[in-house]
C-alpha cells in the first residue's frame, strides 16, 4: 500500500532525531597518558591490558 499523502518535513525530521553521529569516545592509556580507543592497544606504546603489550616499531 502506499501512502496516500506525503509526509512533512518536521514529521521527517522528528523521526530522524535520534540517528545523529556521536563523536568517538578516546580513553587514557594507563602507561604513557596517550588517548587510545577503548578495547584497543595503544598506538604510542603497545599497551593492552596488565600482562601484556604489544610490540610496536620504534621510530628511527
Amino acid at each position: 500500500m502506499l501512502p496516500t499523502q506525503k509526509l512533512s518535513r518536521g514529521r521527517t525530521r522528528c523521526r530522524r532525531a535520534h540517528q545523529a553521529k556521536t563523536p568517538v569516545q578516546y580513553a587514557d592509556c594507563p602507561k604513557c597518558n596517550q588517548p587510545r580507543l577503548p578495547h584497543a592497544a595503544c598506538t604510542n606504546c603497545g599497551y593492552v591490558r596488565r600482562g601484556l603489550s604489544l610490540k610496536t616499531e620504534e621510530e628511527k
